[in-house]
């Protein structure tokens, strides 16, 4: 480590006192990499460890984190998103490099790109409203990503001006891209809660959404849909001989869960100080020990409540229903703008949506259903395919829904024997649908 000049030997000795000791080791579990995580306690100090891992897509297996005194201790089971260790060098180098300076936060570049915050009552149509008038203001959209839940929709976009390629800097041109904004967003009856804010500010985009949706009061509003039998359950007891509030979650398992629920218990205001994570299969067991940042436990039922429905609304911010469709294609003007528009004109809906840009393509992902959140028609799916171009715009994820109505459909045509020979062939054409190599499986 190299040291300023300006530094004593009693600030030397405090970093080396203060900075966290990393150990990734792929030998002591046969399934999975351990990364050792030793610190002097500080909060937020775990949720920027879990956002190293989480950053990199790493899928977390199991977690254990315990807090003594003013040191804690992190153990995490990490795997690729294929369900193997990590074996490339320079990822193992990167954990190690950005776990040891956590203690100090973490920055993330602007990139010299002007950030866009907006927040409002979704609607079917109105990321296509979205970009058609950022296009008309000659506004590129260079990254984003966007989430719905419960009839709120908060998205972060990084724009930057068509021609010069530069940030969005002129007062007047920021003022009439927060006007108009404001006025799609609000569109007939939600003068009060659109929102827009032009930003040269550096943030994490996830924990920002979080935050957004937190801010927006999410957790409140009534689900538009049924909630599927698959809901989080969370629960919040206090243990009162030792002063902690437990939570529990329990929930089906993805990437980037831990992150979402130490996200939320930190912009609450609340310190973990001991937890244990495990998954089995396909579903997620989180338990927390949590006080408030004064070191107290949670306090009265409304509170209590509130913890409950903030966390349940963590879990399913992320966890979008509908078809994942993915759009790799040369970038260009109107190109966001254009795709939406087809989707609004086909009735599909965009749930959640992440986009980027690598030089001069474009990298999108959409989940999109029907007009009122149902799963859309895999007919329909196609025809807007062939509109956008069937080998950019690719079905990635069809939701469980389809393929059980597709099974039921097969066994009620067929005896024992013919029901196996036709799942094993609608199984061989779904992956060849999902591969773009045919137009339809049905």
């Amino acid at each position: 480590m190299e040291w300023s000049a300006c530094l004593d030997e009693y600030e030397k000795l405090v970093i080396r006192m203060t900075t966290p000791r990393v150990v990734i080791d792929n030998a002591v579990c046969p399934k999975a990499t351990v990364v050792k995580v030793d610190s002097a306690r500080k909060h937020g100090i775990l949720l920027e460890a879990v956002q190293v891992l989480t950053d990199l897509n790493l899928s977390i297996k199991k977690a254990y984190i315990s807090s003594d005194g003013r040191w804690f201790m992190d153990v995490f089971h990490v795997t690729d998103l294929n369900g193997n260790k990590l074996t490339d060098k320079s990822v193992i180098n990167y954990i190690e490099q950005s776990l040891v300076t956590i203690h100090y936060g973490r920055k993330t570049g602007s990139n010299g790109l002007t950030a866009l915050e907006l927040t409002g009552t979704d609607r079917v149509g109105l990321l296509s409203e979205v970009f058609a008038v950022l296009a008309d203001l000659q506004c590129n959209v260079v990254d984003a990503k966007v989430w719905t839940h419960n009839g709120r929709i908060a998205a972060l976009m990084f724009v930057k001006d068509c021609n010069s390629g530069s940030p969005i800097e002129d007062t007047q041109q920021i003022d009439r891209i927060e006007a108009r904004l404001r006025n799609v967003l609000k569109g007939d009856n939600d003068i009060r809660s659109a929102k827009t804010m032009v930003s040269m500010a550096v943030t994490h985009t996830e924990r920002r959404l979080h935050q957004m949706m937190f801010a927006d009061r999410d957790y409140e509003r009534n689900p538009i849909l049924q909630p599927s039998g698959d809901s989080p359950v969370v629960t919040v007891q206090n243990w009162v001989e030792r002063g902690y509030s437990v939570v529990n979650v329990q929930c089906r398992d993805r990437t980037k869960l831990l992150f979402d629920v130490v996200c939320t218990l930190t912009d609450m205001e609340y310190i973990v100080f001991h937890a244990t994570i495990k998954t089995s299969g396909d579903r997620a067991y989180l338990e927390f020990y949590i006080r408030h940042t004064d070191g107290t436990p949670i306090s009265s039922e409304p509170e209590r409540q509130r913890v409950i429905q903030c966390l349940q609304a963590a879990v399913e911010r992320r966890a979008s229903e509908g078809v994942r469709l993915e759009l790799c294609t040369l970038d260009r003007q109107c190109l966001l703008a254009d795709v939406t528009r087809t989707f609004r004109e086909n009735g599909l809906n965009v749930t959640r949506a992440e986009i980027s840009t690598t030089r001069d393509m474009a990298l999108n992902v959409f989940y999109v259903t029907d007009a009122i959140g149902n799963a859309a028609d895999p007919k329909l799916i196609e025809s807007v395919r062939q509109k956008i171009g069937m080998s950019s715009l690719k079905v990635k994820e069809l939701p469980p829904l389809v393929y059980h109505q597709e099974a039921e459909r097969e066994d009620q045509t067929a005896g024992v024997a013919g029901t196996v020979l036709l799942s094993l062939g609608s199984l061989v054409k779904r992956n060849l649908y999902h591969l773009g190599l045919i137009r339809s499986y049905s």
